[in-house]
């Protein structure tokens, strides 16, 4: 009986760094080879560029990277391993995303990827022409399909790759997280592998790039679609497949299996990852965030931690005359549990300064949100003084719900680098809230049931100026993700005023969102890549 292994390289790339991905991957096929007696290596899509390259691609020196990174791959690779890895490349003039096959020193075959995807943040065919061809390579008495990510959700390609006499399937993949989608994709495999009747190897990207959080869950499934391997969410690290040949027919056996997260268990650690990334990838050694009281720079806080450790997050509450006493304690108390650096910065001398310049300018005019806005603006001197002085990212702490609606100050409390709550609806802040205190606390108690307030006037509460966060969420979920009028909208349920109301809001509110700090994308419609709608237009609400 013959039997082979197969490896999923799981790993983090970092985008643009063609030298260091070439050497971590040579690297992780002799730890394979080692620690696992590896016959084939698989890594993820584009792994050696990484993912996405975005417009690195039109760069004229792309190519001869590649071409030096694939020579000493061939030079430095361990022998008698099949490495199938992730790159693009230009061929006769056209750019492709293609998968590579080395073998001793050879690369021996070359796959290009034939489905492009060009929907929500994938913009696949500005860059890249399509593949016509599938690909099986023999290795040791196995004939392996290789397919690329789309490849297999479209389908197509995977039959014709059965039909060229595939044993078993391949696919290198860089797909991004969103909630629901890990079990989306086990789905799809599950339904893949049983629709061909052949085993499937799904080997998955990890890390933050950007706005992106790729969750990893390299898999293999049977070819009668049950699940045989199951590589671990969040983490790096290799992943073996021994696959055996019974009458004829490559079967993978059973190994490790990772069970699905919860679903806060899973957003929480896409917004950790993707933030811990962002941080560490571009430099910064450490962040700040303005830390009121509220449920958001609460959350944001534990993230931070968390993903960075308590040495390297620096918190700053800067109250005024209508930050609640409760909001101080609930502040000090946090800062106290997470045991990061923690100052107070009272506002009130730069706001009365700045309300004196501009008394003149404002006689006769009666006091409005242009005031309240002066304390958000007064927080983001600070913020970003203490950002240059000390080298430390903003951490601004905002969440999808009001970044919907415009429910945030431009140069206010929207100063920073990154968002880790940006995509992640009001309701659901409450939830991960919630959860994180499961785990240790993390979040004074107090925090999570009070009413939600800006503190910007007397008794201000956020209820004053919008719906409850429940029904705002419920419109903005149908209006942002559904794309739904806001007619359909009110016939699902929710009452007319407020949903003229909210989707009036959002409408406006782009001019606002195009100037904020990135964050991680975790719904299926983030802000910025995967919806995109004029700031200037004359579309009016309704049908």
């Amino acid at each position: 009986m013959q039997d082979l292994t197969l490896v999923m390289a799981q790993l983090d790339p970092l985008v643009g760094d063609i030298p260091r991905n070439a050497d971590r991957a040579i690297e992780a096929v002799r730890e394979a080879r080692i620690e696992h007696g590896a016959d084939i290596v698989v890594f993820p899509e584009l792994f050696l560029s990484g993912y996405p390259p975005e417009d690195l691609l039109l760069r004229p020196s792309m190519e001869t990277r590649l071409r030096e990174a694939r020579s000493r791959m061939a030079a430095k690779m361990s022998r008698d391993v099949l490495v199938i890895i992730g790159y693009p490349g230009r061929r006769e003039g056209l750019g492709y995303n293609l998968a590579g096959l080395l073998y001793n020193g050879e690369w021996i075959g070359e796959y290009a990827k034939q489905i492009l995807p060009n929907y929500q943040v994938f913009d696949e065919r500005r860059y890249f022409a399509t593949g016509e061809q599938p690909l099986v390579v023999e290795h040791k008495g196995i004939k392996l399909g290789v397919l690329i990510c789309e490849d297999l959700w479209d389908g197509g390609p995977l039959q014709a790759t059965r039909d060229a006499g595939a044993d078993i399937v391949v696919t290198l993949n860089a797909s991004p997280y969103h909630q629901d989608k890990p079990a989306e994709r086990l789905r799809l495999l599950e339904q893949r592998a049983a629709e061909v009747s052949l085993p499937l190897v799904y080997v998955n990207t990890i890390g933050g790039q950007d706005e992106l959080a790729f969750d990893g869950g390299s898999t293999c499934v049977g070819a009668d679609g049950e699940i045989r391997v199951g590589a671990p969410y969040w983490q790096a690290g290799l992943m073996p497949v021994l696959l055996v040949q019974e009458n004829g027919r490559w079967v993978p056996q059973e190994g490790e299996i990772e069970p699905l997260e919860e679903p806060e268990e899973s957003l929480y650690c896409a917004l950790v990852s993707g933030l811990r990334d962002y941080v560490n990838k571009s430099g910064f050694d450490g962040v700040v965030l303005g830390l009121s009281g509220g449920i958001d720079s609460a959350l944001s806080l534990a993230i931070a931690v968390d993903a960075l450790g308590p040495q390297r997050v620096h918190a700053v509450m800067m109250p005024y005359r209508y930050t609640a006493e409760i909001s101080r304690e609930d502040a000090a108390e946090q800062a106290r549990m997470l045991g990061v650096d923690y100052q107070i910065l009272p506002i009130e001398p730069m706001v009365d300064a700045f309300t004196a310049t501009l008394a003149e300018t404002f006689a006769g005019s009666e006091r409005d949100t242009t005031e309240e806005n002066l304390q958000s603006r007064c927080r983001g001197v600070l913020l970003m003084a203490i950002s240059n002085k000390k080298g430390l990212m903003v951490l601004t702490t905002g969440n999808k719900s009001e970044m919907a609606v415009g429910y945030a100050t431009l140069y206010g409390d929207m100063v920073g680098g990154f968002n880790a709550l940006k995509d992640v609806y009001k309701t659901w802040v409450y939830r991960l809230a919630r959860w994180r205190n499961t785990q240790s606390p993390a979040i004074p108690e107090r925090v999570i049931t009070r009413p939600p307030s800006a503190e910007l006037a007397p008794d201000q509460q956020d209820s004053d100026s919008l719906p409850d966060y429940d029904t705002l969420d419920g419109i903005l979920v149908r209006y942002i993700e559904g794309d739904m009028s806001a007619e359909a909208i009110i016939e699902a349920g929710f009452d007319r005023e407020a949903v003229y109301q909210v989707v009036k809001l959002v409408d406006r509110s782009e001019y606002k969102r195009r100037q904020a700090a990135i964050g991680v994308r975790v719904t299926p419609r983030g802000f910025g890549r995967d919806r995109r709608y004029p700031i200037v237009n004359g579309w009016q609400p309704g049908e």
